[in-house]
């Protein structure tokens, strides 16, 4: 059989593109902000992690050119060898502090960072304890750890002592676990997570790629909002989100991250993070430290939005309090077909389709950003409520819809 024979058979794609729905690839034209110009026209951006707002301030820009001039544009090497700059030691420090770690280790990207410590801190006679809908990340990590992979059901702390309880006493156990969980925005349970943990003498690693700048008084994420900074072994965060830049990171005692440093593929043989990417984060993050109330004014326009988008009667998940609002269509033709109105009407929203969801429970993924304002709100849930509202649920009457737009 010929190896691309795959890839003649996937014509989803091109079917979508006929039909002028297809959702993906969008260009901007403008910086990320909470209104952008994409392919000629001004959109409401619902549908970025830019939690904090901070992508276009004049302060993070100013950081990343002076950074560009002072380093150039890149490292050509490895933080093993020639790659480690005094900005790259400066974000770790000022991270593992405000993290209330002893260290902090830096990787290249959010993905690369679940990569990088899970594939080194586990092996083969170890135990990963993976909730179901963990990021594909923490997943694929797993994987390059050759760890025994445990999977749990979504935030079932039933269903996860009932897999500790049959773990072998010899192996090490990590249980792993999203702090926000990214497509629907549920919040771990994190204290019976950590009772388990101790229960069962397992370690426990929490991935707060959509936590950091969004929970927690002060922003740290999910261990501060809930009281257990002391209790969580490993957090890993990105840069990509609230900290408006690129890269990941990792912060935990001083020995785990001297052992993750030495031990990662990932960490040693990848280029280090741009000197622009590590000032920017350094930058943003300062902000955050100065400025707390931007996670709190993020948690304030999520409650309005989720509250409008409940009083039209669209549905939503309610139970939860983080930016992140997924609204349910159901079926993947009337997902895509809604995003693409949607879109000619000036909301940028997300489709999420399987594998990263069950068949039949597609969803628009909306985000949100401590700087939208409720006038701006206001206009996108009025956009969403018309398009949602007036669109046909059942695909048979969507396709008809379809081929009279398109004659």
């Amino acid at each position: 059989m010929d190896l691309f024979k795959k890839c003649d058979d996937f014509t989803l794609v091109d079917e979508y593109k006929s039909l002028g729905i297809y959702p993906y690839f969008h260009a901007l034209e403008t910086k990320q902000d909470i209104e952008v110009f994409m392919e000629g026209k001004r959109r409401i951006m619902i549908g970025s992690n830019n939690y904090l707002g901070l992508t276009g301030d004049s302060r993070v820009i100013e950081a990343g050119v002076k950074a560009l001039k002072e380093f150039g544009s890149g490292v050509s090497g490895s933080r093993f060898l020639n790659g480690t700059l005094t900005t790259h030691i400066v974000l770790e420090e000022e991270l593992a502090e405000f993290l209330h770690k002893e260290a902090c280790v830096t990787f290249s990207t959010g993905f690369q960072s679940n990569l990088g410590i899970i594939s080194a801190i586990a092996g083969r006679n170890d135990l990963i304890f993976c909730d179901r809908e963990n990021h594909a990340s923490i997943y694929d990590g797993a994987r390059l750890s050759y760890a025994e992979m445990v999977r749990y059901q979504h935030n079932d702390m039933e269903d996860l002592e009932k897999k500790l309880i049959k773990a072998d006493p010899n192996k090490g156990k990590l249980i792993v676990t999203d702090g926000v969980f990214s497509m629907s925005g549920d919040i771990c349970k994190l204290p019976e997570i950590v009772k388990l943990a101790e229960k069962y003498n397992a370690r426990v690693m929490v991935d707060d790629a959509h936590g950091f700048g969004v929970l927690g008084e002060r922003g740290r994420g999910t261990a501060e909002y809930f009281g257990l900074e002391d209790k969580v072994d490993i957090i890993m965060g990105t840069f990509s989100k609230s900290l408006a830049s690129l890269g990941g990171y990792m912060v935990a005692d001083k020995k785990v991250v001297e052992y993750v440093k030495h031990k990662s593929r990932p960490f040693i043989f990848c280029a280090a993070i741009t000197p622009s990417n590590a000032a920017t984060a350094l930058e943003a993050l300062r902000i955050l430290k100065n400025e707390p109330e931007r996670p709190k004014a993020l948690l304030d326009i999520a409650k309005y939005v989720r509250t409008g988008l409940k009083r039209k009667g669209l549905t939503i998940m309610e139970n939860s309090i983080v930016p992140i609002i997924p609204i349910y269509t159901y079926s993947m033709l009337r997902t895509v077909i809604a995003c693409k109105i949607l879109y000619e009407k000036g909301v940028y929203v997300n489709p999420v389709l399987p594998p990263a969801t069950p068949e039949g429970e597609c969803l628009i993924r909306t985000s949100y950003t401590s700087t939208h304002t409720e006038e701006l709100m206001d206009e996108a849930v009025d956009i969403i409520a018309d398009v949602l509202n007036n669109l046909p649920e059942d695909d048979e009457s969507l396709m008809r819809m379809l081929e009279e737009k398109n004659e």
